[in-house]
């Protein structure tokens, strides 16, 4: 039921940050569910691998790297989903950072 409920909430999360930033298109609530599991997904296995494998570059830029990994995470799923589509890369950053704050905010909710 926890799973479904931070589902839901994830894909109510992308939503409101498409809503919100013009340079950013989701098509329906669906294709949001659709984005905030394969964001889920991609966050869960393939980030933790980047980091590793960036780790050096990622302290010389005392963390600021985590965002260009965090920007392309983001366009990797805008190929990954139809129906979902970033306009560029302050766009994709922008939308990362958004979708945080509003993910941050329902956290707190529960």
């Amino acid at each position: 039921m926890k799973i479904l409920l931070n589902l839901l909430l994830s894909g109510i999360a992308v939503f409101i940050t498409a809503y919100v930033l013009p340079g950013v298109e989701v098509d329906s609530f669906v294709t949001a569910l659709i984005v905030a599991v394969v964001l889920g997904v991609l966050n869960a296995f393939l980030k933790p691998v980047l980091l590793l494998l960036t780790l050096p570059i990622n302290l010389l830029t005392l963390g600021l790297f985590t965002f260009v990994i965090n920007v392309g995470l983001v366009f990797l799923a805008t190929t990954l989903v139809s129906g979902f589509a970033v306009s560029g890369i302050l766009w994709a950053l922008a939308f990362s950072l958004v979708l945080s704050l509003v993910n941050s905010f329902f956290g707190m909710l529960k």
